[in-house]
């Protein structure tokens, strides 16, 4: 049956952000390539693009906080959020060239303006936000940036924080910048999968993959349950991407390429507190990001989150740490345990033993109550009702966990990684934040990788859809003001 095989050009396993990018760009380089995407899932963008399953801030480190840490001597680095607002930046243009294009009618319908704002408490958190504005503020990157410590200026920016706050309590301070965006990553993946579909694209929901095996001469043989048909079905790509969410590490393993030994996951799900009163939704209109607590991940970064959902103005606050041992919301119970291998044992006992801190962080989670979270939420809104509010079963994250030369054995990874065998006829794309807000560059990254022959003739194409590629904008702070004009009158942002 196997030398029946179907065969394709491009394989995308996985219908989220990271597949609808990656078939995007390509459909666009290479019009003439033939490109399946298979999905177990019968929509788009469920699992972890879905808005309800993500924070959807747009990534671009204008607010959060864990992008700049403070160091030992007291100042502040800024590299990482830097490096997160020019890979941020790759992705506006890319939209923004879809836009003008026509392959995306309304932009509103996935990315709104907001402001981004930084909220901090006690006169350490304040010097370390002075700080951090200081530098961020006289970068090019993060122009018109605003600091306070004014509780009149923060009841204009934010009511909601002011209202009902005891004058005793600390002292507060704010950063804001009112050229942030709301993404509606599930929105945005559903609008480049219908897109698409009308350039050829054939695109399979309620298709499982089981295998990859790789034949001799170097393709993959990807092996197929199609539900909707109850049969088995055989298909064969020189190139297949693995973008399946939390999944993605399982199928990654059975490739059995070297790259894939030594590599573990370790899943986090997440819970928020979604308003459901009017009158407090419509008193605020910003994404207000706090600092972490001692041993979470950077994703569980308390945050009160001004959305756009189903065309709606809604209002998010989390979210909270949970733990369920399923690499999907749709996985199973066995999921942790059946990562586990021979070849990762050893790099997974290290991370356990290494990540107490994060372990009593997931145990105090668990153990809260809505009272307890309603008692977080207070520290944003003092006058929170908890009647207002209601619980929301977020998307599941895999943290990637590996031997790193710098953190040695078994180092928990809180960020995004591409995976890729030496011939570079396959890739996987692992972990968590910022993930779908840098989908553009990560995906460009993986084309890098794999299509190293192609990339000179399709460096010309690249640079007409996203100018900067090449550049780094803040070395040229001219073209960074052009283009963030530029492509917000084409997303319609300003």
């Amino acid at each position: 049956m196997s030398k029946m095989a179907k065969k394709t050009d491009v394989l995308l396993i996985g219908a989220g952000i990271m597949s609808a990018t990656l078939g995007a760009l390509i459909k666009e380089l290479s019009p003439d390539w033939n490109i399946q995407v298979y999905e177990k899932l019968d929509q788009p963008g469920m699992e972890s693009s879905n808005e309800w399953n993500n924070a959807g801030t747009g990534h671009s480190a204008l607010c959060e906080l864990n992008y700049t840490p403070q160091k030992e001597d007291g100042t502040v680095e800024i590299a990482k959020a830097v490096n997160v607002n020019e890979q941020f930046q790759l992705s506006r243009q890319f939209w923004a060239y879809l836009a003008e294009k026509g392959r995306i009618q309304d932009p509103s319908e996935f990315i709104m303006p907001i402001a981004h704002m930084s909220l901090v408490q006690g006169e350490d958190n304040i010097d370390f936000l002075r700080k951090r504005f200081d530098k961020l503020s006289a970068h090019p990157l993060f122009p018109g940036m605003e600091y306070t410590e004014d509780p009149a200026t923060l009841e204009e920016w934010a009511p909601l924080l002011t209202e009902g706050r005891p004058a005793t309590e600390e002292r507060l301070a704010a950063t804001k910048v009112e050229s942030g965006t709301d993404v509606n990553f599930g929105a945005l993946t559903r609008i480049l999968f219908d897109q698409l579909e009308g350039q050829g694209v054939g695109v399979h929901y309620n298709h499982e993959v089981k295998d990859l095996k790789q034949k001799a001469d170097g393709s993959w043989e990807v092996k197929i349950m199609n539900h909707e048909e109850n049969r088995l079905e055989f298909h064969s790509a020189p190139f297949v991407f693995i973008g399946a969410g939390g999944g993605s590490l399982h199928l990654l393993q059975k490739t059995g390429i070297p790259e894939s030994k030594q590599i573990g996951g370790f899943p986090v799900s997440g819970l928020f507190m979604v308003c459901n009163n009017e009158e407090v939704i419509e008193k605020h209109a910003a994404k207000i990001y706090g600092k972490a607590k001692v041993g979470a991940p950077p994703m569980s970064v308390p945050h009160l989150d001004t959305r756009f959902i189903d065309g709606k103005k809604s209002l998010l606050f989390g979210p909270f740490a949970g733990f369920s041992p399923k690499f999907l919301k749709t996985g199973s119970n066995l999921d942790l345990i059946a990562s586990v291998k021979p070849n990762n044992v050893l790099t997974m006992l290290a991370a356990g033993a290494k990540e107490m801190s994060l372990t009593k962080y997931l145990i105090e989670q668990l153990m809260l109550s809505d009272e307890d979270r309603l008692k977080e939420l207070k520290e944003f809104i003092p006058n929170a009702r908890l009647e207002d509010w209601d619980i929301v079963v977020a998307g599941q994250r895999v943290q990637v966990i590996k031997d790193t030369e710098k953190g040695g054995k078994g180092t928990l990874q809180f960020g995004t990684e591409v995976v890729n065998s030496q011939d570079g006829s396959v890739a996987a794309l692992l972990g968590a934040s910022p993930g779908a807000s840098t989908a553009v560059h990560v995906m460009l990254d993986v084309l890098g990788r794999c299509f190293p022959e192609q990339m000179p003739a399709w460096e010309g194409k690249i640079k007409e859809m996203i100018p900067s590629y090449g550049k780094q904008l803040a070395d040229h702070p001219e073209l960074f003001e052009e283009l963030f004009e530029q492509t917000g009158k084409a997303l319609k942002l300003n």
